[in-house]
């Protein structure tokens, strides 16, 4: 039995793949939704109640979390949900396969590594360092059996993509893009597609039990080159693209917390910000 926890972009993909597999797939969300395969049965249940989570799916082999919590509320929410998943995975003996990203590693200069240390000042980073840390310890006592997929931001159709929801629909209108943080640097990014290829790889691997791995991504790409890109695919020749002053970032965070969040993140986007996979491929 496979559990995935959360339906959005990268727990909907997932879901798809294994179903597609021929796996017996479980999908948990707050809301429940329709199923595109037979083998996948939609759970309603709220993730951050453990005797919830037992009574509707008693039983699992394979644990995915992917969830993903409002991104200005990780540092309220996202406590309570990985200390229950934990337990779950411990009364079930199931395998945890985390969802994440690069955030714990915090500002480095150089060229981003599964073996660097998680050292994150600013809040939704140490929120993720603090996670797999957690995760780790229980996993070398051998209380459970555990691994992680990080992810560089995503390219995606999505409003959990820089280059989604935010800047598609303006393409397509043929108008101007404004985008946080340098134009002119290079930036990983991954597609989800991947990120659900990886989780679903590491799941049945033992090799890859007890470490964070990097999910196999395309080559650095500043986010000039990603709007010319775009542009070039939905047929819009030389698109407008221009980076928000930082002093308006400021003002606007000031009334939308997820800006002021994301303000948090301009050292991966003012300065080289690159991944490595290649332990992972």
């Amino acid at each position: 039995i496979h559990l995935v926890l959360g339906n959005g972009t990268v727990g909907s993909k997932l879901a798809t793949r294994l179903a597609r597999s021929g796996k017996q797939v479980l999908v948990l969300s707050r809301s429940a939704e329709r199923r595109d395969f037979e083998s996948v049965t939609a759970l309603q249940a709220d993730a951050t109640s453990l005797s919830t989570l037992l009574a509707v799916a008693p039983e699992a082999n394979f644990v995915y979390n992917c969830i993903n919590p409002p991104y200005d509320k990780w540092d309220s929410q996202w406590p309570l949900l990985n200390k229950t998943v934990n337990e779950y995975v411990i009364k079930t003996g199931a395998v945890l396969i985390t969802c994440s990203n690069l955030y714990g590693y915090g500002p480095h200069d150089g060229v981003l590594t599964e073996e660097l240390p998680q050292r994150a000042t600013w809040k939704n980073g140490r929120v993720r360092a603090q996670m797999w840390a957690q995760v780790k310890s229980l996993h070398d006592e051998g209380k459970l059996i555990a691994t992680e997929v990080r992810a560089s931001d995503y390219i995606c159709p999505s409003e959990q993509s820089r280059m989604g929801d935010r800047v598609v629909p303006r393409l397509l209108a043929g108008k101007s893009v404004q985008l946080l943080g340098a134009l002119d640097q290079p930036h990983t990014w991954t597609d989800p597609d991947d990120v659900a290829a990886l989780m679903a790889v590491v799941a049945e691997d033992s090799r890859a039990w007890g470490n964070p791995w990097h999910v196999p991504s395309n080559e650095p790409k500043t986010q000039a080159q990603v709007i010319v890109d775009i542009a070039r695919e939905i047929g819009f020749d030389n698109p407008k693209v221009s980076t928000t002053p930082t002093v308006i970032e400021k003002l606007i965070g000031v009334f939308n917390p997820v800006i002021k969040e994301l303000s948090a993140t301009g050292y991966q986007f003012n300065a080289p910000f690159i991944m490595s996979d290649e332990k992972a491929r």
